[in-house]
């Protein structure tokens, strides 16, 4: 199966990385920022669904890479229609009923581990977490910077789903054109016939991402009329809400892919169960944390933690090395470390799970004054603060340089390395620009952030020796 994933803009290179490491397949980049398409045997289902850098997961019907639409929207919308025809659903189909299959058994395992460790405090955790994956299930991928504005009404909806989500650090709403046109099928989804007795119809919708200004059709008008075709073809039933089946149309300028979706919410609600006003995106913080290539017995250290994502992912994912969190704000410190229970407790009720524990310990602190030895770590992975939800622009040209300047104290001189994540790129410049005796820039990756454009830093520490206290500006 070809299968597709979206994952955080400007980390597609780690998550090809990752699945060439993971599974042995070499991924291709999307032209469309956030996507990346691999092949695996289908029996490699589960596996694929553990990756930790992508958010969701589609099989891949078609792609047409150079598509000629029509320059009337009449005859663009027609051609759309009778392409539903043409497309080779078979395998992709049997693909989707496999994945299904997959996830009853995963639902029946954790209904039973909740039935057997159900606590009052562990079913309020859960519902939190339930009620916020469902209202992330309509949320999609970042449409590029090309695409149409959205309609008043778009935006409202996207608003909503990112308001609730708080994924993102500082997310903020992003305009996207892209629209759900629903329709419906049953159980064996080729049939083709409606359902009977005990066949179960099924309900499906169509959703389309659309970026592009060549296009004389709307995301809504594509959807609307691609939708109709594919409920045509199979006899599918529509539900905007409640559907089974979901597929995916992807035009990026001249490049068409219509997929299946193969998740129901996206892959980065992990491991968080209570959320910041800021919380990280998971696959995220997997991306910041692979970019500075943690080696075994490594220190890492998350100074401005928040509720936790990048240490809380650091931990699982690289439990040779230890982990230590911190943050100023006592709430963000409590918020960290139920997330950590929450995890350690999850780890428990794994079967035959023998868990000692997570490397990862956590702290109040200051920032410009941390309780750690100079020269004591060899890695910092940090959410530095936007000046949008938290803090302002204007203490950010007094926290930035104090910050590198302590944080270059208590890093490793020559192989300590860190990993800044910030919107606010023009202080983090002049900042760097007076710290550049301890920091050199080694790489930098534009990232997108709930709307934002941020980026994330990865420097290199110099055998300098930090100066204790010294005057910025």
């Amino acid at each position: 199966a070809v299968i597709g994933a979206t994952v955080p803009t400007g980390f597609e290179v780690t998550a090809a990385a990752e699945v060439q490491e993971k599974l042995g397949s070499a991924s291709r980049i999307s032209k469309d920022r956030g996507k990346i398409y691999f092949a695996v045997p289908a029996r490699r289902l589960p596996q694929v669904h553990r990756l930790r850098s992508v958010d969701n997961l589609f099989v891949v019907v078609q792609e047409f890479k150079d598509y000629q639409f029509k320059e009337n929207k009449e005859d663009a919308l027609k051609d759309l229609e009778d392409l539903v025809k043409k497309l080779p659903w078979t395998d992709p189909l049997k693909v989707w009923e496999l994945n299904n299959s997959l996830k009853k058994k995963k639902t029946k395992r954790k209904k039973h581990n909740l039935q057997s460790t159900a606590s009052k405090e562990k079913l309020n955790d859960d519902g939190e977490e339930e009620r916020t994956d469902q209202k992330d299930a309509s949320g999609q991928e970042d449409c590029a910077q090309t695409a149409e504005p959205a309609s008043g009404q778009d935006t409202e909806e996207t608003q909503g789903v990112v308001s609730r989500n708080g994924d993102d650090d500082n997310e903020q709403p992003e305009a996207k054109d892209e629209l759900h046109a629903s329709s419906g099928g049953e159980t064996k989804a080729g049939d083709g016939k409606k359902g009977e007795g005990d066949v179960k119809v099924l309900k499906f919708r169509v959703t389309c991402n659309r970026a592009g200004d060549k296009h004389s059709f709307t995301s809504n008008e594509a959807a609307r009329d691609f939708g109709g075709a594919v409920q045509e073809h199979f006899q599918w039933k529509a539900d905007m809400t409640n559907f089974d089946v979901e597929v995916l149309l992807n035009i990026h300028n001249n490049e068409v892919v219509v997929g299946i979706a193969l998740t129901e919410e996206s892959l980065h609600r992990r491991n968080i169960t209570h959320f910041g006003p800021t919380t990280l995106r998971s696959t995220l913080a997997y991306g910041m944390l692979r970019l500075c290539d943690p080696q075994p017995t490594d220190i890492i250290v998350d100074p401005m933690c928040g509720t936790g994502a990048i240490p809380i992912e650091g931990a699982m994912e690289w439990p040779s090395c230890y982990h230590i969190a911190g943050d100023n704000n006592p709430q963000a410190v409590k918020r960290a470390a139920n997330n950590i229970c929450s995890l350690l407790k999850k780890n428990e009720n794994k079967e035959s799970s023998t868990s000692s524990g997570i490397p990862l310990d956590i702290i109040q602190w200051d920032i410009c004054n941390l309780p750690l030895r100079t020269g004591s770590v060899d890695i910092i992975v940090t959410d530095m603060p936007f000046g949008k939800r938290i803090g302002s622009k204007k203490k950010n040209w007094d926290l930035y340089p104090a910050c590198l300047m302590e944080m270059g104290r208590i890093c490793t001189p020559g192989t300590g390395r860190a990993v800044l994540l910030t919107q606010d790129k023009k202080c983090f410049a002049k900042a760097l620009s007076r710290m550049g005796h301890i920091w050199r820039k080694n790489q930098t990756v534009w990232v997108n952030v709930g709307g934002l454009h941020a980026a994330v830093y990865l420097l290199k520490r110099t055998w300098e020796r930090a100066e204790e206290k010294r005057s910025f500006w």
